[in-house]
């Protein structure tokens, strides 16, 4: 499940009901080894080739309300979006550790946090795994339903 921070919050009241436009064309993938809060306080992952992974906001890459894979506008009821391309991290040259949670920011480091969860299970990530993913259709990101 995932959550908005207090940033993302107040874009949306201030987009929605303030005329004050807020419209990201990046979204920048993260992961934690500590929970991440409403206040985007958490423990990112750092070191060992570990970099946030930049997907582009657009209807193509991420499904529409009516579905995992569709590339149209948003008609469904289920508040709920998935990544139609697959977020791949980097390949670990270090141990990053337990990876328990992920994030969403709107800058490659530093910027702003916009929605956090918790990995449905823990992760541990080893200098010589694998690069971590997120294949097609399994990152789920859903709004108050």
């Amino acid at each position: 499940m995932a959550s908005k921070t207090d940033f993302m919050e107040n874009k949306c009241i201030d987009s929605l009901w303030r005329g004050q436009a807020y419209t990201p064309t990046t979204a920048y993938f993260a992961l934690f080894t500590a929970a991440s809060t409403e206040t985007g306080t958490g423990t990112e992952v750092t070191g060992g080739s570990y970099a946030r992974v930049a997907v582009t906001c657009s209807l193509a890459n991420f499904a529409g309300t009516q579905g995992a894979g569709t590339t149209t506008a948003s008609t469904g009821t289920s508040g709920t979006t998935s990544n139609n391309v697959a977020i791949t991290f980097p390949a670990p040259t270090a141990n990053w550790g337990v990876v328990t949670h992920w994030a969403v920011f709107d800058a490659a480091s530093g910027g702003n946090m916009t929605y956090y969860g918790a990995l449905t299970a823990s992760k541990t990530i080893n200098n010589g795994d694998s690069a971590p993913s997120f294949p097609a259709g399994s990152f789920t990101m859903q709004e108050d339903n």
